[in-house]
């Protein structure tokens, strides 16, 4: 394990636990989801920072950002971008959309329709668009960061299970302690601190990092506990349906990022517990009469499958 990497990451952790105040494990998740190279999804009621959060992110990579309000009226075009005829080059010049950034916030996904929602999943899973019948590559890295609000709320559109798979990880934030919430009160305004941080790491050392993620070492014993818990969500006894073999390759990687979060060059089995509820919960759904949400029907699964 690279120590230098490993100071980095927790460098990188602590600059944002500056801003998000008491949400240190969900910063560590967010962490990980982007060190391993997926897209993050943060579901809370608004005001509690999930804007925030996903612009510190930004920021403390050294990444460009882009933030994209979610809205009823919102188009495809709006977000992938349109050509337009420029007189003076007697030609139709495309001109670039908000999606064509290193992480792209798109606030409230879950307000605008079904149409704008779906244009974000080539961006997502090839990390390329395609317009008037050219591929377009989107620069790299490339993260979306997606916030939503309950799906109770007025003029919401829940996503669909395509886009939901999408996203490696989903988290909630909830509100702050005492404590955390006294230091918000009295302290500088978190959105103005967050112009007074600066790059702990370049977008370069992020992709180096991700490379150091993927070489995390995963033994033959691990990877019999992962596959317990991929069969034991297809098993009918927890979920109505299981996790796909693409969910699970997501898992491991969330889990790998972990390990590397722990400074550590192997998964251990507490990596997979700790990742597996954020991983995994918003693409499943829990049989009926579990009588629990699907956090905690995730976490007596994992109570269930005994570690080898």
């Amino acid at each position: 394990m690279n120590s230098a990497l490993g100071d980095q990451i927790d460098r990188l952790v602590n600059q944002i636990s500056t801003i998000i105040v008491g949400k240190r494990p969900q910063i560590e998740d967010c962490v990980a989801c982007l060190l391993a190279g997926g897209h993050l999804l943060i579901e809370d009621v608004p005001g509690v920072g999930k804007t925030t959060l996903a612009h510190a992110l930004a920021v403390s990579l050294g990444l460009r950002f882009s933030r994209t309000q979610f809205t009823a009226d919102l188009m495809p075009s709006d977000l992938i971008g349109v050509s337009v005829y420029e007189r003076s080059q007697e030609a139709f010049v495309f001109h670039q959309g908000p999606v064509f950034t290193q992480v792209l916030l798109a606030d409230e996904i879950n307000r605008a329709g079904p149409k704008t929602q779906s244009a974000l999943l080539e961006a997502m899973e090839e990390h390329q668009v395609s317009v008037e019948g050219q591929t377009r590559a989107l620069p790299e890295p490339f993260f979306v960061i997606a916030t939503q609000n309950p799906s109770d709320q007025l003029g919401t559109y829940p996503l669909p299970e395509s886009q939901l798979d999408r996203f490696l990880m989903c988290i909630t934030l909830g509100y702050p302690d005492a404590k955390s919430e006294r230091a918000l009160l009295s302290g500088q305004d978190r959105r103005e601190a967050i112009h007074g941080l600066g790059a702990v790491m370049t977008p370069v050392e992020l992709l180096a990092a991700q490379k150091v993620v993927q070489a995390v070492h995963a033994s033959e014993a691990l990877l019999d506990y992962l596959q317990a818990l991929i069969a034991a969500t297809r098993s009918g006894r927890w979920f109505v349906e299981g996790l796909s073999p693409r969910a699970g390759i997501a898992l491991l990687r969330a889990a790998k990022a972990r390990a590397l979060i722990n400074q550590r060059d192997y998964v251990a089995p507490d990596d997979v517990q700790a990742v597996l509820p954020q991983a995994v919960a918003h693409r499943l759904v829990p049989v009926a009469g579990a009588g629990r949400g699907r956090i905690e029907q995730v976490r007596a699964m994992i109570a269930a499958v005994p570690v080898p």
